[in-house]
């Protein structure tokens, strides 16, 4: 078949734009004078309107020895990746535990009932604290959309798993496997815990199946990360590049990008029409969540191994300026009721403007004293 040949030329350049557009900045050796730095730095250098968190200033790199680099990514691993996929797959097995105990009856309900759902929204943060590591055998696998199918924007989920257990009342974790990602994992059992005022003998079981699956879903995660986590943090690659820098903190910057998105702006129509849901919405606990969320980062971003890197430069600025903004978020966030969607629009507005706030400084001012770029991959606006 012919083809035209302007429109030939618009493929060609089409091509061209999108191959330009997806180089990964992790692959890039770590050369502080190169040009992309510059080009990386004066971004973050640039102002916004009534940003005081903004600086015209160009943020000077921190000198990173490839021996710190490595000693960070390690502790990174260590202290970090492997912790907190370890802490989710032993909250579903505490669930699994749980369920196995109290499912013996014919209907569970009230006490019973609310140490099931009590267990679920730790497990819930568990996993919202290990979102916080967007790379790796969970998102490569995409394991990740079966332990948290979100968000679901056409509540799939509540009628999914209703279907299910409708269809299989005797289900087992094995069957459960082979199912869709929108029956399994966190908002799965949510949706079945929170539903309904009791759990039949047909909901029962597929709590069993569910906390069991994704228990080891989680393990198999954990393992991985134990096995091969020089390979997936580049820790023997510090030499070379700052491919392992990159991808984690471009990760926490994701983990703030889609929380400021599809947590807060879309499901409470701040900046547009309202579309999907806040997380925990059957449960009512998205606070819980979101400060789940938080919390994490904010470990991540004042650890005093990082806060050691930044100050070996002066820039210790960074570090208190993040922290007072976590710090601020958090407090917000606090005071609010524990389903966000029933607080004030002017509150909403100002937790989402705590969280923009967040987002910069990671972008203008951390990433760049870390000589680092932020990602292609990044979604937000600002």
């Amino acid at each position: 078949m012919k083809i035209n040949p302007a429109v030939a030329m618009a493929l060609s350049a089409l091509s061209a734009g999108l191959l330009i557009s997806c180089v990964k900045p992790a692959d890039e050796s770590k050369a502080p004078d190169s040009e992309g730095q510059e080009v990386a730095q004066d971004s973050a250098a640039t102002p916004s309107v009534d940003d005081k968190n903004n600086s015209t200033e160009r943020i000077a790199a921190v000198d990173i020895s490839a021996e710190t680099e490595k000693t960070y990514l390690t502790h990174v691993a260590g202290d970090f990746v492997i912790p907190a996929y370890a802490d989710a797959a032993r909250q579903s097995e505490l669930l699994h535990e749980l369920a196995q105990k109290h499912c013996q009856s014919d209907a569970v309900s009230g006490d019973e009932l609310q140490a099931l759902r009590d267990q679920w929204l730790v497990l819930a943060q568990a996993w919202a604290r290990a979102e916080m590591i967007n790379f790796g055998p969970a998102t490569a696998s995409m394991s990740n959309l079966y332990i948290n199918y979100y968000p679901d924007e056409r509540r799939l989920v509540h009628s999914g798993v209703a279907d299910l257990i409708a269809a299989n009342p005797k289900l087992t974790a094995e069957q459960l496997a082979d199912e869709s990602a929108i029956v399994q994992g966190v908002p799965g059992l949510e949706e079945a815990l929170y539903a309904n005022d009791s759990l039949d003998a047909g909901q029962c079981a597929y709590v069993l199946s569910a906390s069991d699956a994704l228990s080891t879903r989680l393990q198999n995660i954990e393992k991985d990360w134990q096995k091969n986590a020089t390979t997936l943090l580049a820790i023997d690659k510090t030499a070379d590049s700052d491919q392992g820098l990159n991808q984690w903190f471009n990760s926490l910057l994701s983990l703030v990008e889609t929380m400021k998105s599809n947590a807060i702006d879309q499901p409470l129509g701040l900046t547009g029409k309202a579309k999907g849901h806040v997380p925990a919405a059957t449960a009512g606990q998205s606070r819980a969540v979101i400060n789940a969320k938080l919390a994490t980062l904010n470990e991540a971003l004042t650890d005093p191994v990082l806060t050691a890197i930044l100050g070996s430069n002066n820039e210790n600025n960074v570090a208190d300026t993040l922290s007072t903004a976590l710090a601020d978020a958090t407090t917000l966030l606090a005071q609010m009721p524990e389903d966000i969607a029933t607080a004030d629009k002017a509150t909403q507005q100002e937790l989402y403007d705590h969280l923009t706030t967040i987002t910069r400084i990671i972008k203008r001012q951390l990433i760049p004293a870390l000589g680092i770029r932020v990602g292609f991959n990044s979604t937000d606006g600002d």
